[in-house]
């Protein structure tokens, strides 16, 4: 009887609002004014500006929730606004700005790779119709390591980076963007036209071999359409980093604007969508 009473409480527990599911999906409930919980709950974590600037004074929530018509469920949106947003709201930082959602060294062990471990993400995102960019970077998505507790991991760069960026030509290019260890040179996977991304729905499936030799696959399909616009199928490359003990990803955007918003003009206030996140282990 007192097992039973155990594990009835252990169960009440777990169904909580504080406790992550067992799995790791984040699906946009429709519940806008929960959206900060149901991230938290899900297991990952936000880094936004809500009380940046002008929104000191009147914090304004950057990860919302919507109805989408064209998938037919609720979505995530990810705002950004171009002259008051910032870098968690960090003062030696003034040239770029974020708002993203990740996990991390608090995350269930299933939302992380740890050396050798194989992990597979999907998710589904929209980049808006018109969305400006620079000729530096305007990431949507990371792979990085979690800092070690003596924070001396080699963290500083990512080892997988999804990013928007404006030519030299005028064109706009989205690119799969690989980084070996420090030190070494960025290396990119794949160059896209920005336009068969923005206005459309898409759907990545990612996976990756957290290693020195590790592998890595990526997917990219239009929903509308179902056309496949990339494809990486394990390609071999250093997978880890000298001291994380995980590997985890990053979404939403995080973009630069140029010392004291030097650069601002090239950019807007954006508004993103993102759904489906799931994260699991092979």
């Amino acid at each position: 009887m007192k097992r039973f009473y155990i594990a009835a409480l252990c169960l009440s527990l777990c169904l909580s609002s504080s406790c992550p599911p067992p799995d790791g999906k984040l699906t946009a409930d429709g519940n806008d004014a929960g959206t900060y919980d149901l991230i938290k709950s899900s297991g990952y974590e936000y880094e936004t500006p809500d009380n940046s600037g002008a929104h000191a004074q009147a914090p304004f929530r950057h990860i919302t929730q919507c109805w989408d018509e064209q998938l037919g469920e609720n979505v995530f949106e990810f705002h950004i606004h171009v002259a008051n947003d910032d870098d968690r709201g960090k003062a030696n930082i003034k040239d770029r700005q974020r708002n993203e959602i990740k996990t991390d060294a608090k995350s269930p062990s299933y939302m992380k790779a740890a050396e050798g471990e194989t992990m597979r993400m999907s998710w589904k995102f929209k980049l808006p119709k018109g969305m400006k960019t620079t000729s530096r970077f305007t990431h949507i998505h990371q792979l990085k390591g979690i800092d070690n507790k003596e924070k001396t991991a080699d963290v500083g760069h990512p080892m997988i980076t999804f990013t928007c960026r404006s030519m030299s030509n005028g064109k706009q290019q989205f690119q799969v963007i690989y980084t070996g260890r420090a030190g070494s040179e960025n290396e990119t996977l794949a160059k896209l036209n920005l336009a068969d991304f923005l206005g459309e729905w898409v759907s990545v499936t990612e996976t990756v071999t957290c290693a020195r030799e590790g592998k890595y696959s990526l997917k990219i399909e239009r929903v509308s359409d179902k056309k496949v616009l990339l494809e990486i199928n394990d390609i071999e490359r250093d997978f880890y980093r000298d001291g994380t003990p995980a590997i985890r990803p990053k979404w939403g955007i995080y973009r630069w604007f140029g010392k004291d918003r030097s650069n601002a003009d090239e950019l807007r206030d954006e508004v993103l969508r993102f759904a489906d996140f799931n994260i699991e282990k092979l």
